[in-house]
């Protein structure tokens, strides 16, 4: 991997043609400290929010050892890579190969459920051993979430205490988790979760070992900052010491975004400006999905292609590269007007989803990786720098 001082000097020295994602491992080495050393529930990364090896292995310098996995392919990602890595299946549903490959070849035996049918299936697809921990999901309010997961996963509260009953014969180890939705800005949503997961504890009358808050942990955007991680953290611990479990009982996590978000930046060539109209060679069908479909506020910032000063503002439509007439950015976007073909918009704080939802539509999503010693974006865990533009306003700052 190439290193620059700057996106600014990418520019400069390749004039790159394709999208470049801009790496910054210094600020994954700050969110793995701060899930270490300030939070007492150990982190499952997700890995779904950014598989690149680059990212993994920056994480796995910065001490973290356990890994939230959604399909065989990603155990099998991290078993390849960690073979020391601690690894939990804690996708609800999963095929039965999925199940037999996880626990036979790659030695998982951390599985999630929903269901009672999902149950039976880990436990015929492992061959009913004694050394499994299940974890049962139940569903709770996503209120506060930017993007609420509420409906697909979780089981109902009757239906989480039969479950857990049920498991509760089998299992090694027994948890509880639960999702209060993506980029979840009410730490209280934990505390709510915390307290019906409880009730559920009890009506079930089984004993519990671990206690999994799951996801939702939130990154910072253009359009403001969330509360503060330490107020997640003392709202989660305050409330899991009011649960009903084992005074042993184990706290866990399952930060993606929370841990990755500020590791990447995009930087886009324009390939054309026209009129009010700017046509750049990444979009809604690459690593700019939520910025189109989900209208997030990504910070960003543009650099010349050939050092001119940019002057003036301007409102335009920013296109994808597709074919499809909605790959274009939902808002009109302010941005110097004298911007031109050969200049570049680099996208802030993508490193969360961005890279894993891209696809190959038509052709496009092939990126290069560099990294990068500047850190201009807004961050939870340290310092701001650069001029941000935000998506979505008129306003610049």
């Amino acid at each position: 991997m190439h290193s620059y001082a700057t996106p600014i000097h990418v520019v400069r020295e390749s004039q790159p043609d394709m999208p470049v994602w801009c790496f910054r491992p210094e600020r994954v080495t700050a969110s793995a400290k701060w899930f270490r050393e300030s939070f007492s529930a150990e982190p499952f990364y997700a890995v779904k929010a950014n598989p690149g090896v680059h990212v993994l292995d920056a994480l796995w310098a910065g001490g973290v050892r356990s890994f939230d996995c959604a399909s065989d392919r990603e155990v099998e990602l991290i078993r390849t890579r960690f073979p020391s890595a601690r690894i939990a299946f804690l996708h609800p549903v999963k095929n039965r190969r999925a199940i037999a490959r996880a626990y036979h070849e790659f030695g998982v035996r951390i599985f999630v459920t929903d269901t009672m049918a999902e149950l039976n299936k880990i436990l015929e697809e492992t061959g009913h051993p004694s050394d499994l921990t299940i974890i049962v999901r139940v569903a709770v309010s996503c209120e506060g979430a930017a993007l609420p997961l509420a409906g697909k996963f979780g089981a109902s509260a009757d239906d989480a205490a039969e479950i857990l009953r049920e498991a509760r014969r089998y299992a090694d180890e027994l948890g509880v988790s639960f999702h209060v939705g993506s980029q979840a800005l009410k730490p209280t949503a934990w505390a709510t979760a915390m307290a019906d997961v409880s009730r559920i504890i009890i009506t079930a009358g089984v004993t519990v070992d671990i206690v999994d808050v799951g996801g939702g942990f939130p990154s910072i955007y253009a359009d403001g900052a969330p509360p503060s991680l330490e107020s997640y953290a003392a709202m989660v611990e305050a409330s899991f010491e009011n649960m009903f479990v084992l005074e042993n009982a184990d706290l866990w996590c399952e930060p993606g975004r929370a841990l990755v978000a500020e590791s990447e930046s995009l930087l886009c060539r324009i390939d054309l400006v026209k009129e009010d109209a700017i046509y750049i060679n990444d979009g809604s069908y690459g690593a700019l999905y939520d910025a189109v479909h989900e209208r997030w506020q990504f910070p960003m910032r543009v650099i010349s292609g050939n050092g001119r000063k940019m002057k003036g503002m301007k409102a335009y439509t920013i296109y994808g590269p597709t074919c499809d007439s909605t790959d274009k950015f939902p808002e009109q976007i302010m941005l110097p007007a004298n911007l031109g073909e050969g200049d570049y918009i680099e996208f802030g704080n993508l490193g969360a989803y961005g890279r894993a939802m891209s696809s190959r539509f038509n052709g496009f999503g092939e990126t290069e990786v560099v990294e990068v010693q500047d850190a201009p974006w807004p961050s939870l865990y340290g310092s701001v720098g650069a001029e941000v533009v935000s998506i979505g306003s008129i306003a610049t700052r």
